[in-house]
């Protein structure tokens, strides 16, 4: 799964979000004795665990791919000293 750095950080921030209202609601929804407060942060605690585990592979895969490169291609910056005079 290839994410551009934008979605990436979209998602970031999304999952993040996730876990601030798991726990703004079960707090507010438990002071208050609003009905469903279990449910609606369990809810944004499941999705934020899919984002980090969404997250988590396409690092995964951005550093393989990134290392695959760098191992691959000769790099332009290394002088040979032997053929510089």
């Amino acid at each position: 799964m290839r994410l551009s750095n934008k979605v990436y950080d979209i998602l970031k921030w999304i999952q993040a979000i996730c876990v601030l209202l798991a726990t703004f609601v079960e707090d507010i929804f438990n002071i208050w004795n609003l009905p469903y407060g279990d449910q609606l942060s369990k809810t944004f605690l499941a999705l934020a665990a899919i984002l980090l585990g969404i997250l988590k592979v396409a690092s995964e895969r951005y550093h393989k791919d990134l290392n695959t490169v760098r191992d691959d291609e000769p790099n332009e910056d290394i002088v040979d000293h032997e053929k510089v005079d």
